[in-house]
């Protein structure tokens, strides 16, 4: 199957230029895809501002993408900061063609940037399915904490089978700790024998913080398979190989001999 990674600057708690701007971006995907992956909080940046700027539950950010999910024909997820009336919620979005939409709300919350005193804490992971493959889509900070990312695996019919197949991070990952965002998905996909897919913010936000982007598409041995560069406006269209995955997952089986927990 394939995926479409959007890289690209944010206009600073700017919804309409956002959207306005990410459908150009959409627009321009010139080959069919599967799944069309956005950063966090595409409509505003990183904000600590919800009040002001975060969507009601079914807002335009939601709508926007109901709206190219069904004219692009593939799914479509990226992060919005949206309020219920009594909390807000960085919130990720995953919006089939079908009108069909599944939320998760970040877990993790970037207590130095004070997003854990603005946002409420998520519980609930998601796994969805898409085509042949299973998708765990998280946020930014979650990429730190393997335990929450963690796969899961089983014996079916004497071969190792997987809660999911692809792990999604988008992100507002600051240039300045480019290192550790770049080491960790490569960790991830080590550790849980799956795609990892990455997907960050470049240029200054409102808080003068620079993004250096690192988009990246990586493969179950850790390598690196997507082509985007640091820094630049990228849309690139990559292919997910499910049969590659089986393959390496029969052959090197690690994860029936991963450690059984539960978490708290």
């Amino acid at each position: 199957m394939k995926v479409t990674l959007i890289q690209t600057s944010l206009h600073w708690e700017d919804r309409q230029k956002n959207l306005a701007h990410f459908d150009t971006l959409v627009n321009s995907i010139s080959e069919p895809t599967d799944l069309i992956v956005l950063p966090e909080m595409f409509t505003t940046g990183f904000t600590m501002n919800p009040a002001k700027f975060a969507d009601p539950l079914n807002g335009p950010g939601l709508q926007w993408m109901a709206k190219k999910a069904k004219e692009k024909n593939a799914a479509l997820c990226g992060s919005v900061a949206v309020g219920d009336g009594k909390y807000y919620y960085n919130r990720l979005f995953w919006v089939e063609p079908n009108g069909s939409v599944s939320t998760y709300d970040k877990r993790h919350l970037f207590r130095m940037a004070g997003e854990d005193k603005h946002y409420a804490m998520g519980t609930q992971k998601i796994i969805k399915p898409l085509k042949e493959f299973n998708f765990c889509p998280l946020v930014c900070y979650d990429l730190r904490f393997p335990v929450w990312s963690r796969n899961s695996f089983k014996k079916t019919n004497g071969l190792p089978t997987a809660s999911y197949d692809v792990l999604i991070y988008v992100a507002n990952w600051p240039e300045v700790r480019s290192y550790p965002w770049k080491q960790l998905l490569i960790a991830r996909a080590i550790e849980n024998q799956c795609y990892v897919i990455g997907v960050n913010r470049i240029g200054k936000d409102g808080n003068d913080i620079s993004h250096a982007g690192d988009s990246v598409v990586i493969n179950p041995r850790g390598e690196i398979i997507s082509k985007t560069k640091a820094n630049e406006e990228s849309v690139e269209t990559v292919t997910l190989d499910k049969a590659y995955l089986e393959d390496y997952r029969r052959a090197f089986p690690v994860g029936l001999d991963s450690d059984d927990f539960r978490i708290i």
